[in-house]
């Protein structure tokens, strides 16, 4: 495993809890069930970051939790461990993302359905234009297609969206009025 250094602290250990090396941990800038699978936390020990694989999280309120990490099998081991800062690479992040980027969709056709449902929808849907462009705007994703008339936004909202064809590449809308005049 590279190490590039960007860790960015997520969590703090705030005591042992048993016999078998589990801990409690207290997390600041996420809740427990964000923390990315398989992606390693370092603990720092002489400088020098140290990987830890999560073996098991048992959620406790909000902000804390009930962890196993690897090779933390004793309460001594544990207690060694207690009051530390636990990091993970800020890239670990970046798939949970690129679940919300729609730039695939360049490239593809847009469809307008009418506001049709099913089978209909597909069939006697109007092409639009091709997707030039995907604008992430918080809470407003678009994407934009080239309409006869130059550039039109078209939000990408789960209401509006009637079916995707991946084969055809083919994108079914149902377009709000007005929205190309």
């Amino acid at each position: 495993m590279s190490f590039d250094g960007n860790l960015t602290q997520i969590a703090k250990v705030l005591k042992s809890n048993g016999t078998d090396g589990e801990l409690v941990m207290s997390f600041a800038t996420i809740s427990p069930e964000e923390l990315p699978e398989n992606e390693p936390v370092f603990i720092y020990f002489d400088g020098l970051p140290v990987p830890f694989f999560i073996e098991s999280l048992t959620k406790r309120g909000a902000t804390k939790a009930l962890v196993h990490l690897t090779d933390i099998k004793s309460s001594e081991d544990a207690l060694e461990i207690a009051g530390a800062a636990v990091y993970m690479r800020e890239d670990a992040f970046e798939e949970e993302y690129d679940e919300d980027d729609f730039s695939f969709l360049v490239g593809w056709d847009l469809l307008d359905s009418h506001g049709l449902k099913g089978e209909k929808a597909f069939s006697k849907a109007t092409p639009l234009g091709k997707v030039s462009d995907f604008i992430d705007i918080p809470a407003n994703p678009c994407l934009e297609i080239e309409y006869k008339n130059g550039p039109v936004l078209i939000p990408l909202h789960e209401d509006l969206i009637a079916g995707i064809d991946s084969q055809s590449r083919c994108i079914y809308m149902h377009v709000p009025e007005g929205l190309l005049e």
